[in-house]
């Protein structure tokens, strides 16, 4: 069997493949790692060159795009690896940046995933928004990053330099354990994309896994690649696959107020849009919630499954607080000054 496959979702993606496949090759020696390219139903001409320019490199290809989720659910399930390795498209690996992360893996059975540490491509100092030191949320599902609370991006200045566990690693760049990741019924496809690696995380955590970041790889992310950041289709799948996973693994005693209390702070998301004239991102909201309201069957018989399998419900790298008002009242900006004891 395959020790560690390294597979790139690609849609449309062309001239990712052309811009960072050549580092990405150069800097993945390892025998025992191979590099696959599992294709969403791209349009353009990616296909066409990885055949021609790559023509030994394994390709999955896809019939219709799947979006992140289904398209990484259904490419895995064919292939037989210890490790899979979530590689975005756009990002450029540094000399080594697999072997750490896999050492660590195989160094501790209970970590069921690991992230390097992720800069930003055009600024190579700074943290890049995707996951930059590793993932955490607060109390009422908002996430962030250590180097990264909200729209405030740090510079890397080796403030964030050891490793530590985290609440969730980011899918920009994901090892997990194989074995564990096909257990608990990989991604949820419902997510489509966005937030199905916290979801993930959160499920493996519950189990009583260790998610950690690892600091000793270091890569570089272009990110907004497939959605730009202001694409109003982002701003729902955001608000929906935020309310999916708080829905799916709240503890029970939790569950209906923390709810409660995002219900109202979305509204005021969705109000803040309105008096802006930001009518497509009021839609976004509310199509989101709609959804989310749509899908309450289902995510309750997930729900229940998943609860059969906890194993921690308190995490401590789950933020007690709102990030939301330390950072617009208290001004804490930086992880550094969050207050994770209380």
């Amino acid at each position: 069997m395959l020790k560690t496959a390294v597979v790139i979702l690609n849609w449309n993606g062309e001239k990712f493949l052309k811009q960072f496949l050549p580092s990405l090759i150069k800097n993945t020696s390892d025998p025992e790692t191979e590099i696959i390219i599992a294709d969403n139903d791209s349009k353009d001409d990616s296909i066409a060159f990885l055949n021609k320019n790559y023509p030994t490199l394994r390709q999955i290809i896809l019939d219709r795009n799947y979006g992140y989720t289904g398209g990484y659910n259904r490419a895995l399930k064919q292939i037989k690896a210890e490790y899979f390795v979530l590689l975005n498209s756009d990002i450029e690996v540094s000399e080594g940046w697999l072997t750490p992360l896999i050492r660590m893996m195989d160094s501790d059975k209970t970590i069921a995933a690991c992230q390097p540490k992720i800069l930003s491509y055009d600024h190579k100092n700074d943290f890049e928004y995707a996951g930059a030191a590793g993932g955490f949320i607060d109390k009422y599902g908002y996430p962030f990053c250590r180097g990264r609370i909200l729209n405030t991006i740090e510079s890397d200045q080796g403030q964030y330099n050891e490793s530590i566990d985290v609440f969730w690693a980011t899918g920009a760049s994901l090892v997990v354990r194989a074995e564990i990741f096909n257990k608990v019924g990989g991604l949820d496809d419902d997510f489509f994309a966005h937030m199905e690696e916290i979801d993930l995380c959160w499920r493996l955590k519950n189990m009583g896994y260790r998610i950690v970041y690892n600091p000793e790889s270091v890569i570089y992310h272009v990110g907004g690649g497939t959605l730009p950041n202001n694409s109003p289709f982002k701003l729902y799948l955001n608000f929906r696959n935020n309310l999916f996973l708080l829905y799916k693994n709240l503890p029970k005693d939790t569950l209906f107020s923390i709810l409660f209390i995002r219900m109202i702070l979305d509204g005021l998301s969705a109000f803040t849009f309105l008096i802006k004239l930001s009518f497509k991102d009021f839609n976004a909201v509310l199509k989101a919630h709609l959804h989310f309201y749509k899908s309450l069957k289902k995510l309750r018989e997930k729900r229940k499954k998943l609860l059969l399998n906890v194993e921690v419900s308190n995490h401590k790298e789950l933020y007690k607080r709102s990030i939301v008002i330390d950072y617009f009242i208290n001004k804490r900006k930086s992880f550094n000054d969050l207050d994770f004891k209380n």
